[in-house]
């Protein structure tokens, strides 16, 4: 086995996921002149691939057949999956994992999963590291702050920070980093979720210029016109990611006992929003109609007129 470089702008970077995170990721270590491969199971699909594929073409990222084949030859690996997939990817990249390499897993997953994936990689002679991302990654990309567990985590950080991520370590412990995440979750994407219910519920009842008022009285820090198009805008692009993310945040609340009753709901609530956007009730995925931070209310009347669609269907 030829030994890692101790220059990580020598390793070859793995990225295993090339959606938005990976894609992200993947431009700005390349700006860099860092090595990048990446794996998406999406590749293997002729339609859905074909934007991966163009993206990687033209930023000069090399695409591999499988998680075996992205494992055995990356220096790092960097997992950006939905969070459901976390510990299978970790499987799956244990089988081929270069011995010494290290697996930073990137994914909104709760602290228990992220032990089952540490002990499989560590167990196959590869170096695990929890990573726990802070708030959303388009806007500060590379730059996004991200804590750091784990035994072997103060150890990787100076390499990432060289690269140009915002790293800094949580915990020598496995766990701790993702339970910051996955608290954060609770409320962030809590916050979305009631902020669709609270204002399509109020726009049906045409009290939404109260609402907003009120708002406004008791948290006059935000700009409530504006967090709603974004609430409506992230979740109808990436609720089902998020929705998978919250599963695990729930996770996360019932290994300490408690019953995660507002963690479940606004997993549902995210889902609900990923059907509609899956349908087809939002516009085309990948248009610009699709991906724009639209009026909130826009977005309110055609989930208002969907249901009414279906109950009027239901009683016909």
């Amino acid at each position: 086995m030829t030994p890692l470089s101790s220059d990580p702008r020598e390793w070859n970077v793995g990225l295993i996921g090339y959606g938005e995170v990976g894609r992200i990721l993947a431009e700005d270590l390349r700006q860099q002149d860092i090595k990048v491969t990446a794996y998406d199971i999406k590749l293997r699909s002729d339609q859905s691939g074909k934007p991966l594929r163009d993206h990687a073409r033209q930023h000069g990222v090399a695409l591999t057949a499988s998680h075996a084949d992205l494992a055995a030859q990356s220096d790092l690996l960097v997992s950006a999956v939905t969070a459901s997939q976390a510990v299978p990817v970790a499987k799956a990249c244990a089988e081929a994992v270069k011995r010494g390499a290290w697996y930073l897993d990137f994914n909104s997953a709760s602290p228990g999963a992220k032990q089952r994936a540490a002990a499989m990689i560590d167990s196959a002679g590869a170096r695990y590291v929890e990573g726990a991302v802070m708030t959303s990654v388009p806007p500060l990309r590379l730059k996004v702050p991200l804590l750091l567990g784990g035994g072997d985590a103060a150890a990787l950080a100076p390499h990432l920070v060289e690269l140009g991520f915002a790293a800094k370590v949580a915990s020598d412990r496995l766990g701790v980093a993702s339970a910051v995440k996955m608290c954060r979750s609770v409320m962030i994407k809590g916050l979305e979720a009631m902020v669709i219910e609270s204002f399509t519920t109020a726009r049906a009842y045409g009290v939404e210029d109260a609402v907003l008022v009120s708002l406004k009285e008791t948290f006059p820090g935000i700009d409530w016109e504006k967090q709603g198009a974004y609430f409506f805008q992230r979740v109808i692009e990436h609720g089902r990611r998020r929705s998978e993310e919250v599963r695990e945040v729930a996770e996360t609340v019932r290994e300490i006992g408690l019953e995660p009753w507002s963690s479940q709901g606004t997993a549902e609530r995210q889902a609900f929003i990923a059907d509609l956007a899956d349908q087809g009730l939002f516009g085309e995925r990948g248009t610009e109609e699709f991906a724009r931070a639209a009026d909130w209310r826009t977005e309110a009347d055609r989930i208002i007129g969907d249901i009414a669609a279906k109950k009027k269907a239901k009683k016909d």
